[in-house]
């Protein structure tokens, strides 16, 4: 809906009293803002706050902006313009380089910050420059555990984290997607694909594409949770505890390692641990372990 009017609208899904509530609180704070830049980047996190935005704020007053750089697949970049074209969402595209940013391809530990670093900068300028009154990014309230050195510059910049104010989990983000018809609402969580490489290995554009393309086949073969962390010529796929057994039936895994060593991978191999989360963080101190140190220096 263009024009300023917001475009708030009946839903034939209901959400629960809780999610409600949460509901009522974001739509609050987003008509508090008034005109408000989205970092929108595709994963359901910020389809919701977009969605929120567009509907509580109208067209003109929500911009949803979509960074393209090399660590986004083609077929991400495809499916979040289809989103904001299906939603009727005001959005546009920059483009850069992420490996060009100082001390990114080098892949230190705070990686992350450089990136974000980098991105809210550049939202910052551009939510100065048309008017708006603050960079929106999706961070949850279930994010607050994890190792996420991209949080200190969101800080610096002092960008907005509605969902996190607002105490919204995942599980309750994703029942607002389904609330709001969203077609991502079930959408596995995602990382860009530099996170595939352990810290400490540079980050290359043919390193990008072969993660890319292995993980593109994984899932052409109905693996929809996959992860292909990137050890110089060993791939080391992980997938959930429950869709491994998949990987040994009517000869997968044989398909699996011929495509990845087509793609330039020497050895494939399987992680019997399964998917996690930020299963490169492992190797870092823990702050107990750091703190155990401390107190014995």
């Amino acid at each position: 809906m263009a024009g300023n009017k917001s475009a708030l609208r009946a839903y034939d899904c209901c959400v629960d009293g809780v999610t409600e509530t949460k509901l009522a609180r974001l739509r609050e704070a987003f008509r508090q803002r008034g005109r408000v830049l989205v970092a929108l980047s595709g994963g359901v996190d910020s389809a919701v706050c977009m969605q929120i935005a567009h509907e509580t704020l109208g067209f003109d007053n929500a911009l949803g902006v979509t960074a393209r750089s090399e660590t986004l697949t083609e077929s991400e970049f495809a499916e979040t313009r289809a989103l904001a074209a299906r939603q009727g969402w005001n959005h546009c595209v920059i483009e850069y380089s992420e490996l060009e940013i100082p001390n990114y391809a080098a892949n230190p530990v705070n990686r992350c910050y450089f990136c974000k670093h980098e991105l809210f900068s550049r939202l910052t300028a551009l939510a100065r420059e048309s008017g708006y009154t603050c960079v929106v990014e999706g961070t949850n309230f279930d994010d607050r555990g994890d190792y996420r050195p991209g949080m200190a510059a969101a800080n610096e910049f002092g960008t907005w984290a509605p969902l996190l104010q607002c105490e919204v989990t995942k599980a309750e983000v994703r029942e607002m997607a389904r609330y709001f018809g969203l077609p991502n609402s079930d959408k596995p969580s995602g990382a860009c694909l530099s996170s595939r490489f352990p810290y400490g290995t540079p980050i290359t554009r043919e390193g990008l594409n072969q993660v890319a393309a292995a993980e593109e086949f994984l899932r052409s073969m109905g693996f929809r949770q996959v992860r292909v962390r990137h050890h110089d010529r060993l791939a080391r796929i992980e997938l959930p505890a429950s869709e491994i057994p998949n990987l040994f039936q009517g000869g997968a895994y044989a398909r699996v390692a011929a495509r990845l060593r087509e793609i330039g991978y020497t050895y494939v191999t399987l992680d019997l641990a399964g998917y996690r989360t930020g299963s490169l963080n492992e190797v870092l101190p823990r702050p107990s372990d750091e703190a155990g140190q401390a107190n014995s220096a």
